[in-house]
């Protein structure tokens, strides 16, 4: 019993602990770090980002970045300068190892939710003058806009120009580009609709490939 006790002490202490440990760090991150972003709010959780170029980005309340982030906006690329713009509304939760370009805009909308690995660029490498490296060719670039309430899975790939509406699912391993409506899941190499709500019947049914319910 005492021995129990003295456990359940150190457990207390050592979370109590963490807790005042995690809220200093907090801090001090807001206070370093407030001036450099469009918005940040005390609210907000980024854990040791890889790389994150703060004067493009605007965070809403109680976004939420794990490990290894690279949210990279470009503002110059060869001989071209750019505007980029990246926008994490309220409550996005952004797991380990995102790859996140822009040098248009990124607009992530409200509680959607980002699971590890997934990238999203609104940058496309061309590869019209064979005789000049990929890298090196200029890019081009088209805005990205993801809708509120989202949940994108392990490993996607959000391409240039992709417009995904709100309430949609995005499944593992899915390369999407086009315009998502609203209430669907989609996955695949490239992506495609397999299911729909459908509104008159509060119910989810699935659909052929182009969204149409079988």
């Amino acid at each position: 019993m005492i021995t129990m006790k003295r456990n359940g002490k150190k457990l207390f202490l050592r979370r109590l602990v963490g807790g005042v440990s995690h809220h200093i760090n907090k801090s001090l991150f807001y206070l370093l770090h407030k001036h450099e972003y469009i918005k940040l709010y005390y609210s907000d959780n980024i854990q040791k980002p890889l790389l994150i170029t703060p004067f493009c980005v605007e965070l809403g309340e109680n976004v939420n970045i794990w490990y290894n982030a690279r949210i990279q906006g470009i503002k110059k690329y060869n001989n071209e300068d750019f505007s980029p713009h990246i926008i994490i509304r309220d409550g996005v939760s952004i797991q380990q190892n995102i790859h996140l370009t822009c040098a248009s805009c990124i607009d992530i909308g409200a509680n959607t939710a980002i699971a590890a690995n997934v990238t999203i660029t609104d940058i496309h490498h061309p590869y019209d003058d064979i005789s000049i490296p990929i890298e090196k060719q200029d890019i081009k670039v088209s805005p990205v806009k993801i809708g509120k309430d989202c949940k994108i899975y392990n490993n996607a790939v959000i391409l240039p120009g992709t417009v995904i509406g709100n309430h949609v699912t995005i499944g593992a391993n899915s390369l999407v580009s086009g315009k998502i409506p609203d209430y669907t899941v989609v996955v695949g190499t490239p992506a495609f609709i397999i299911k729909r709500y459908d509104e008159s019947n509060k119910t989810w049914r699935r659909t052929n490939k182009n969204g149409d319910f079988i």
